[in-house]
């Protein structure tokens, strides 16, 4: 082969290669989400977005692809001195999104060591001005004053700082063996407070359940006695219309009593001798009993039942005086009934020996009834006008 030829064949790979390369470096692609920061012979030339992306060979450069994307960044806990002068150990987490690709590679070397950086300092001014127990309450306030700080600081450098939070707040060991302490006695507060609102809630429904239940009770009695006394009235009145009832059928009884005894004192036509049996019958009654009783005898008491029957009676055949209706009185001087036949036989068929020895034994029980009365320490004591006075 003729030299001539084989620079020939050189030349043309040569040209075939940097042909190749030179559309190898003309054409790029950028994937979604990022950015690509082009520099043209070392001068920012623009930034291509995401797709097929031509470039001039040999001019034309990637300076740098930017995730577009938002991104975390967790820092390592920094300590930072409270106002009470206490050191706490502070983790934070940042959430940021790159927005202006061309500052984020112009603006600043490295931002994300910027970001730590601002956001450590912007931690130890915003927690060295609160208290322990302020920092430890706070965090939501403490997040907001740090994405201010941080989204104003990184505004310049293309980022935005979406949200930052603290992820732990580590006091010293002394100082979390007092809180513990504080708050195990905190918990002990409220659990006594706990229980003793429960005694009084308890203590509230017994009384209030006592209370119904002695209403209850109250109303109760006042039922119970209400219808007793109901029924007590009830029983009164019912016992008086009975009493009632049973003092007229008592008085009716009575009443034909004494018409049927009036009746028959009637028909028997009654003499002196009669009335002083019966009156000395009633002798013996009026002397018994407990209490002093003072009753008199007229010393002529058979002359005064005499004289009464004389005035009311006419004489019979036996010269004895019986009691006569008047014929114009309206009665009749008739037998009593067949009920009382045996009490008109009676009379009929007595005789004035019977009728004396009948009234000598009334005398004698008479005498006796008077008697025992004096035995006692009564005595007999008689009257100025012939009458005795028997105590």
């Amino acid at each position: 082969m003729e030299p001539v030829t084989l620079v020939l064949y050189v030349a043309i790979a040569a040209a075939l290669i940097l042909i190749i390369t030179a559309v190898v470096k003309s054409i790029t692609v950028v994937r979604q989400a990022e950015a690509a920061v082009i520099e043209r012979l070392g001068r920012y030339q623009r930034t291509a977005a995401p797709g097929l992306t031509f470039l001039l060979p040999f001019i034309d450069r990637i300076r740098e692809r930017v995730a577009l994307w938002e991104q975390v960044v967790s820092f390592p806990p920094q300590p930072v001195i409270t106002q009470d002068n206490l050191t706490v150990s502070i983790d934070t987490v940042v959430y940021y999104q790159v927005t202006v690709p061309r500052d984020a590679v112009y603006e600043i070397s490295d931002y994300i060591n910027g970001v730590q950086q601002l956001t450590t300092t912007t931690l130890r001014d915003v927690v060295g001005g609160m208290s322990l127990e302020e920092a430890l309450t706070s965090r939501e306030t403490i997040n907001s004053r740090l994405r201010r700080a941080l989204d104003d600081a990184t505004g310049p450098w293309g980022l935005r700082v979406v949200r930052v939070e603290l992820k732990a707040i580590d006091p010293p060991p002394s100082i979390q063996d007092s809180m513990e302490r504080q708050m195990k006695a905190d918990r002990e507060k409220r659990a006594m407070i706990l229980t003793a609102e429960g005694h009084r809630e308890a203590a509230i429904a017994e009384a209030q359940g006592n209370k119904q239940a002695a209403i209850l009770s109250a109303e109760g009695a006042k039922q119970a006695a209400i219808l007793e006394a109901e029924a007590d009235r009830q029983s009164t009145m019912l016992r008086a219309q009975g009493e009632r009832a049973a003092q007229y059928y008592q008085a009716q009884g009575e009443a034909k009593a004494i018409e049927k005894t009036f009746a028959a004192i009637k028909a028997g036509r009654p003499t002196p001798e009669l009335l002083a049996y019966q009156y000395l019958q009633t002798l013996p009654q009026m002397a018994q009993g407990e209490a002093n009783k003072v009753w008199m005898v007229p010393s002529d008491f058979g002359k005064a039942l005499e004289g009464f029957t004389r005035m009311l009676g006419a004489p019979g055949e036996d010269g004895v005086f019986r009691y006569q209706p008047s014929p114009d009185d309206g009665t009749t001087a008739s037998r009593p009934g067949a009920d009382d036949a045996d009490v008109a036989d009676w009379f009929d068929t007595s005789t004035d020996p019977e009728i004396a020895k009948v009234v000598a034994a009334a005398e004698q029980h008479a005498d006796a009834a008077i008697a025992e009365p004096e035995s006692n320490g009564a005595g007999r004591h008689a009257t100025g006008d012939g009458q005795t006075d028997t105590r």
